[in-house]
């Protein structure tokens, strides 16, 4: 092996049954305090011991529902309040992120370096991140409000 070769980073490759599992755990949480019944556009509040998190419901169809997860924060002027949009699949039993903050689309994977210096797992991390953000629902009381 000469030098240009090994100094060649290999391309990420992603594991898809790591990243399904991710989702079917992401799943499970939001399936714990997730109604059968509600309309579009009505949110409510989970509290949590380690926060609280409000969710929207965006678009509810037969199979899926789109819903947007913010965790409100008391310091607005510094730090931008995380959020994000997640497409929940009842039939695969799936929930995975579409957006997150600025990132408008996912990719599965991105070239690094890159103009915006994604992660070439960024899709993986952010769904890792939702993971997080569920954990402060996940033994929850529910505030409804719309």
């Amino acid at each position: 092996m000469n030098l240009a070769t090994s100094s060649l980073k290999r391309r990420y490759k992603p594991n898809v049954s790591d990243f399904l599992a991710l989702c079917g755990r992401n799943y499970g949480y939001m399936l714990k305090w997730l109604p059968l019944e509600i309309a579009i556009g009505e949110s409510w509040r989970l509290e949590g011991e380690f926060g609280i998190l409000v969710v929207r419901i965006l678009e509810n169809t037969k199979y899926t529902q789109l819903v947007e997860i913010s965790r409100p924060i008391a310091i607005k002027e510094f730090i931008n309040i995380p959020k994000v949009l997640v497409r929940i699949y009842h039939d695969a039993k799936l929930a995975e992120v579409l957006t997150g903050q600025q990132i408008y689309q996912l990719r599965p994977v991105y070239d690094y370096p890159n103009v915006r210096m994604y992660q070439s797992d960024e899709k993986h991390q952010v769904n890792a991140f939702l993971e997080e953000l569920l954990k402060i629902g996940y033994h929850h009381s529910v505030v409804c409000q719309s």
